[in-house]
């Protein structure tokens, strides 16, 4: 117990666990299977971080996304933690020298994206040495009825035979109980395995969703009512600017954040708002996953989303710090129109599937037959041009094909420039002897920067141009020249989007989509999106329960601070003051009364509501105070 304790409090400075969190890690430690349900900001990664750091070998953590997992690798790295991402963007030669040097390194963390788990290579690496933990982040993933499936998470349950005797640790903020039966099979966890639930309850978080025919004035409402950091929620990236534009000519300071922007101006955007220089992010649903900002006070949401288990996801972005903080959700009648219209075009035709494939295999020149784990940079937008297809096509079919276990799609993020010195250090000398204008750039590299002959390592483009006397630009060619002569391996930056082929491109003719497969995943996404209607249109039920009772809790409580249950009181304390007044109008018509005579006749009502019914109604005229505190009728004339 104390074990656990010190490794909190040394690497995390924490002197305690959240709830949940200490019987999670006990639960591994006695190499248990395991499924945690935790809420948004529950934190979940100590639950797989702590336990790992109190076993002997290496834990694999099996994420989706890899912003994400890079996000917590630097973390990790941060606190004297050695941990390594292998993600499904990798080109072929970083990711082999990462594995090596990740096993060879003394590693205590190997974050792996689902899709390299079932390579061949990776098993064959991995199976001689010795893992204490396998931990499943976003474990909702491997279910279909799930609202984020992937195919690749299928593959998870190979480990098992790998390390039978390893215990498996699959964590979750949103599932349903079809979900929770699902986790459990798909990723055959033992039938002793325990489920830990933490209540999806978040009773800081006030609920309101307003039919609004102005929305950006109410925003703009809010903003003003509302102090502290937020985020706005907007399905389009036009539309994410739109909005920042009409907040900061209000005097709300506000910035736009999509997947369209270049990467590093998401990464200056996110810093200023996560530093509060920016007080509100509007935002597509790209922004958000992995933002640890503890001091959101509102969330709103000008669209109404897919799902709601997205809408928990981004509405739990708010009051991680446990204060007082509001979500809102504020939608029109054309929204639903245009959500069920979202979820037609979610489904294209087979034919228009077909065709994103071929146009997809042709613009990066994958042969039939070939291409199998290759990565490329995707742009959505230049395939859609000069193929001529609806971009809306592009976008849902590749979610498709990704479903169906053909492709991988990663969102837009960051990567900076990488290199690797592949000459030996002898013919590096003979190189740069016979090279004397190289000469000065390399060693330069070499004096900025540790560890370029044994792992891909991040440099700063800007600043080794400045310090070579170059322009950006005559630096980059000096590092393609290097790279083509074989001195190194050059990976320029990327922010965009990226796709690999999880299979090797097949004829588009042969390309299987089961028709039961697409009818089966349709309807899912036919109930949730019903179920998002049900929520912004329900007048009468706890707007906490009806969240609650998705996720399957069936007992909870009203929350009593939700629009329905404030509108709920407000007409139930005016019934009460209504009949507070009748009463006192009756007893003074008798005779008068002192206040505290009235109050105690009154008893089976508050004393402050008597109280203020008795001030009400002698502001109205119907009643009188004399100067001896009597208080009488006072009679209608005529």
């Amino acid at each position: 117990m104390s074990q656990i304790k010190d490794i909190l409090k040394q690497y995390w400075n924490y002197d305690y666990f959240r709830p949940l969190q200490e019987d999670i890690i006990q639960s591994v430690l006695q190499k248990q299977d395991t499924l945690a349900l935790l809420p948004t900001g529950g934190g979940k990664s100590i639950c797989f971080q702590v336990p790992a750091m109190a076993m002997e070998g290496l834990c694999i953590v099996v994420s989706p996304l890899i912003a994400l997992m890079q996000d917590q690798v630097n973390n990790l790295n941060r606190r004297n933690i050695k941990a390594t991402a292998l993600s499904s963007a990798m080109s072929t030669k970083e990711y082999s020298i990462a594995f090596d040097n990740a096993l060879m390194g003394g590693d205590k963390f190997l974050y792996v994206s689902p899709e390299r788990i079932e390579t061949e290579d990776f098993r064959r690496r991995i199976k001689y040495h010795q893992i204490c933990l396998i931990a499943v982040d976003e474990a909702h993933c491997v279910s279909q009825w799930g609202y984020d499936f992937r195919p690749a998470y299928l593959k998870i349950a190979g480990l098992r035979e790998l390390f039978p005797n390893t215990p498996v640790l699959a964590l979750t903020a949103s599932a349903t109980e079809t979900v929770v039966r699902d986790i459990g099979d798909k990723l055959k966890l033992r039938h002793n395995a325990k489920i830990f639930r933490k209540s999806f309850e978040r009773k800081n978080l006030h609920y309101h969703v307003q039919f609004e025919e102005d929305k950006l004035n109410q925003v703009l409402r809010i903003c003003k009512k509302i102090n502290g950091t937020g985020i706005i929620y907007v399905r389009t990236r036009r539309k994410t600017q739109e909005v920042a534009d009409v907040l900061n000519a209000n005097a709300v300071s506000a910035l736009s954040y999509n997947a369209g922007l270049e990467a590093q101006e998401r990464i200056n955007r996110q810093h200023k708002w996560i530093t509060n220089q920016c007080r509100v992010m509007v935002a597509t649903n790209a922004f958000g996953m992995g933002i640890d900002k503890p001091d959101v006070r509102f969330v709103i949401h000008l669209d109404l989303p897919d799902s709601l288990e997205a809408y928990y996801q981004e509405a739990g972005r708010a009051g991680r710090d446990e204060k007082e903080s509001h979500v809102f959700c504020l939608y029109q009648q054309r929204d639903i129109f245009e959500l069920n219209e979202n979820l037609k075009l979610s489904f294209p035709e087979m034919e228009v599937i077909k065709k994103v494939y071929t146009a997809i295999g042709n613009f990066f020149q994958v042969a039939i037959g070939a291409g199998k784990n290759t990565v490329h940079d995707f742009n959505l937008n230049e395939i859609a041009e000069k193929y001529k297809i609806n971009p809306r096509d592009v976008f849902s079919s590749l979610r498709f094909l990704e479903k169906e276990g053909y492709l991988s799609y990663q969102d837009a993020f960051y990567q900076p420039t990488r290199i690797l010195f592949i000459a030996s250090q002898e013919d590096l000398y003979n190189f740069q002897v016979r090279n004397p204008k190289l000469d000065p750039i390399i060693k330069t590299i070499l004096r900025s920067y540790g560890g370029l002959f044994t792992e891909f390592t991040n440099i700063n483009e800007e600043l080794l141009s400045k310090r070579c006397n170059m322009t950006p630009a005559e630096f980059r060619s000096v590092l393609k020249k290097l790279n083509e002569l074989g001195i190194l391996h050059y990976l320029p930056q990327s922010g965009l989007p990226k796709i690999s082929f999880n299979e090797n491109r097949v004829d588009a003719q042969h390309l299987y989509l089961a028709p039961e497969h697409y009818r089966f995943l349709k309807e899912r996404a036919q109930e949730k999106v019903a179920s998002v209607i049900e929520y912004a249109t329900e007048k009468n039920e706890c707007r906490s329960r009806l969240i609650l009772r998705y996720f399957n809790e069936i007992n909870a409580q009203d929350c009593g601070q939700c629009d329905v249950c404030l509108d709920r009181h407000s007409l139930f304390k005016k019934e009460i003051q209504l009949k507070i007044d009748q009463q006192i109008l009756q007893l003074c018509a008798n005779r008068n009364f002192q206040l505290d005579e009235l109050v105690s006749v009154l008893y089976h009502f508050e004393a402050k509501e008597v109280i203020r019914c008795v001030n009400e109604l002698i502001e109205n005229g119907k009643i009188s105070l004399s100067k001896d505190k009597q208080i009488s009728l006072i009679q209608k004339k005529g």
